[in-house]
């Protein structure tokens, strides 16, 4: 919670009369919040340089931002699930008055000449700004206390070394003594992989990349990567797994790529899902299909489903107004226009959906709309479509929402955009598009139409199982056997919770709907989004050309997880964490613990007699696997990757106080002392080789293989809670031990930052629009007689807007002129 010294706000007013002014400002900043039965729905980022939501901020004339409690209080209720109570003014009570005095001792401290001289030697000058770039690497806040009963959703608790009791130390010894189990290899798979009776059986999609876009990072962690880390950990946990996804391949996207390049839209699919497969297979992921939309499978499957909608009366005929762009001669689909937000005057909504605000539009709403092809103004004509009648389907859908996101593990984000949904009710959805690249309407009235891509794309995951397998019902129609995982961003939802849904429960023929939907915030890159066309960003096809290897790629990403905010790629931070947690913490516990071995014992793991110091650390890195699969099997990948870091410095340090280096120069005893320390170490060098599987794929093989580990210890050390168990026995011979990582260079990552930097691109009609506002400022500072430093401060910023200006006009900036000397 922030502070003005010169807030009126703070002051001790009533629980009352503070809820009545928090409600009256929200309800006047429908920019910001959307407030509904007492509810506070998020819908942008407040403060511009937390990369995480801000929820909520009063921005003062001062320019400092206040957070308010008793908002915040509400939020966490409805995270939670709960309605507001009593408890969030309790609060506020507490705010206005036992906090005061905590206020007043933050504003003592900001008045003392040293604590001024400090903020002024971090801060240069610049205030908060001057934090920018340490708060955008620091995670949401919180929960303070990682308590032993449940997962650690924070960063790895650092309040202290964590309590270990004389049962969990027997537990943990009685554990490593076991044996490796047998049975076949995790990794062994035969295809077709179909349901089996008694297994729990779990089908993983991500979200259908879109062919002709060439995927940047953001786009790979918050679909195939984090899909893939959790298909791996499933396979290791012994689950019966199957993972498809594939290219979406029809709309008129496709049709202007073919029509730019000069080839048919079968060709541009050709050309681009082999983009795809190739960028999908360098990152290594693992899927067990891989297919497209552009199939017979899913014409039959998608005008089946058509059919059963209209045979059950789910569809209704109405006549829409649409976009005509008669420049380029053809109705335009939702993607080609771009126009001012009807609801919260985004001037850059899109035809279907606001990014902003995140209502659902159509296209003729929009307010001053353009054609983004050819950025003139399209005209409305009509048409007649089909609907999908979604009020008609709404009882159905909430009973199964019901259950769904109560036994299922369902992100928050995806529960409360489902509910934003619902509680503006349901519209009918046109199913069909005057289009011709698409999966054809069946129905002889609207033979000249396809399906419209929102209907279409998501029957993509049936049809692409289908190509993989005729059995595909097996998996598709047996709700009772199988689990369905979605993996996708935010903006994906409302087509996976509601719409697709929707048109399964409709078509009444026994569909497996989805139990656990997973959805990530966005990832952006550094300050700034991920942009194709101005050269901004990583994409898919360029990180191989880094020099940086695919699994460092795969453990930045799935560090920066944006699981419950929008995070931020940093390539100052990807360093940070490559040589610092991979590099120093990781890859340096690992290569000791491997050259111990064979410099000091001939290359075998020595005899090991445990001591209290050994049996504590395996109670330690016990807890930690059983929390690294507790999170993982909620599918909080992120989080469970600390838990990884957290073992290998249990272990380095474990190394450090033993010094088996010095012990192993001295008697029997020390010796013998050594001989433990190397051998406990070099096993939970092999149990950290096992979970990294799903994050690091190859560095996880090439553990194993310096371990010469037994292929066994892949089926044991997951199973149940977890088990650590002893892999690598006495006399057990290794193999050669090297380095897994290399430092990443300060010169390097400049090279790198610059030249996926781009180049800064200005809109001219944004930039006209600050230089005619600065001018306007410039103009009154002058008439209020302002002071002269003032005034020049924003008249530089006023020349600079204008440089600004004509170099997004395409002129030469205007020499400024000189001054005569006067003789």
């Amino acid at each position: 919670m922030f502070f003005s010294r010169n807030n009126k706000a703070n002051l001790k007013l009533p629980a009352v009369l503070v809820q009545h002014l928090t409600r009256l400002f929200l309800s006047h900043r429908s920019d910001l919040f959307k407030q509904t039965n007492d509810h506070l729905f998020f819908s942008e980022t407040v403060v511009p340089f937390l990369s995480r939501p801000a929820l909520p901020a009063l921005l003062l004339p001062s320019g400092l931002h206040l957070f308010s409690s008793n908002a915040i209080c509400q939020y966490l209720f409805e995270v939670n699930g709960q309605e507001s109570s009593e408890l969030c003014y309790q609060w506020l009570e507490w705010e206005a008055t036992d906090l005061q005095s905590v206020k007043s001792w933050f504003d003592r401290v900001a008045a003392m000449h040293s604590c001024q001289s400090a903020a002024q030697k971090v801060l240069q000058g610049k205030g908060l700004q001057g934090m920018k770039s340490y708060m955008q690497r620091q995670p949401a806040p919180r929960s303070s206390h990682c308590r032993d009963t449940q997962p650690c959703n924070s960063n790895p608790c650092e309040e202290g070394e964590r309590a270990v009791s004389e049962e969990e130390m027997e537990a943990a010894v009685l554990t490593w003594s076991k044996d490796l189990n047998a049975g076949p290899l995790a990794a062994d798979r035969q295809h077709p992989i179909l349901p089996q009776e008694g297994k729990r059986n779990i089908l993983v999609t991500s979200a259908l990349p879109y062919v002709n876009n060439v995927p940047h990072l953001g786009n790979i962690i918050g679909c195939v990567l984090s899909a893939d880390v959790f298909s791996r950990y499933g396979r290791l946990r012994g689950w019966n797994l199957l993972f498809v996804c594939g290219t979406d391949e029809y709309g008129t996207a496709t049709e202007n790529k073919a029509r730019e390049e000069g080839l048919t839209p079968q060709q541009i699919c050709d050309k681009y899902h082999a983009v795809h497969s190739s960028i999908y297979k360098w990152f290594q992921i693992d899927f067990d299909f891989f297919g497209r939309t552009t199939t017979e499978k899913q014409t039959e499957i998608a005008q089946n489903i058509f059919w059963r909608l209209h045979e059950h009366g789910f569809l209704v005929e109405d006549t829409v107004e649409q976009l005509r762009c008669e420049n380029c001669q053809r109705f335009l689909a939702d993607r080609f226009v771009e126009g001012t937000c009807p609801h919260c005057s985004y001037p850059e909504a899109r035809g279907d959906q606001c990014d902003k605000c995140g209502r659902l539009i159509n296209a003729v709403e929009l307010r001053e709309p353009q054609c983004k092809v050819c950025r003139q103004t399209p005209v409305i004509r009509s048409s007649k479509h089909l609907f999908l009648d979604l009020p008609k389907l709404e009882n159905q859908l909430e009973q199964w929402l019901e259950k769904s996101t109560s036994t299922g593990d369902w992100t928050v984000n995806a529960k409360q955009i489902t509910r934003s949904w619902l509680r503006d009710g349901l519209k009918p959805r046109c199913i069909t598009r005057d289009l011709q690249w698409g999966t054809p309407v069946p129905h002889p009235d609207f033979k000249e139409k396809v399906f419209y891509v929102w209907f279409d794309a998501p029957i993509g995951y049936l049809s692409i199982t289908a190509n993989y397998t005729d059995k595909w019902e097996k998996w598709w129609k047996n709700p009772q056997q199988v689990e369905l995982y979605n993996f996708m961003a935010k903006d994906n939802v409302p087509f996976h919770s509601v719409v697709f849904p929707c048109s399964l429960l409709g078509a009444q023929d026994n569909y497996t709907l989805v139990s656990h939907l997973v959805a990530t915030e966005y990832l952006n890159y550094e300050d700034t989004k991920f942009s194709k066309s101005r050269g901004v960003g990583v994409f898919g096809d360029m990180a191989k050309d880094t020099g940086i290897p695919s699994d460092v790629w795969r453990f930045y990403l799935l560090y920066v997880r944006p699981e419950g905010q929008d995070s931020a790629f940093s390539w100052a931070d990807m360093a940070l964490k490559n040589n610092s947690e991979l590099l120093n913490n990781l890859g340096n516990f690992i290569n000791r613990a491997g050259m111990f071995v064979t410099k000091f014992f001939e290359g075998c793991v020595p005899a090991m007699e445990l001591q209290q110091e050994d049996k504590k650390l395996l109670a330690v890195v016990g807890w930690e696997l059983q929390q690294y699969i507790q999170l993982m099997d909620k599918v909080k990948i992120r989080d469970a990757l600390k838990h990884i870091l957290n073992i290998s410095r249990h272990g380095n340090q474990y190394i450090q106080v033993n010094e088996p280096w010095k012990k192993i120069k001295g008697g029997d005893t020390e010796r013998q002392r050594a001989g433990t320390v190397t051998g406990v170490s070099v096993n939970i060098a092999c149990l950290l080789s096992v979970m990294l599987f799903p994050y690091m794929p190859s560095v996880s093989h090439t553990i194993r293989d310096q371990l010469n580990a037994p292929q066994s210890c892949i089926n044991t050390m997951l199973q149940g809670s977890g088990s650590f168990v002893c892999t690598l026995r006495a006399g057990h011979r290794i193999g050669t031990v090297s380095p897994l990582f290399q430092k990443l260079e300060v010169d390097q990552i400049e090279a790198l930052k610059k030249r996926f930097g781009g180049q800064q691109v200005f809109d001219p009609a944004a930039v006209l629009s600050f230089y005619l506002w600065q001018g306007d400022k410039v103009r009154a500072l002058k008439a209020q007689k302002a002071e002269k430093a003032v005034i020049t401060a924003e008249v530089a910023k006023l020349l600079d807007l204008k440089k600004q200006l004509a170099a997004a006009e395409g002129k030469s900036p205007e020499p400024a002129p000189q001054k005569s000397k006067k003789k």
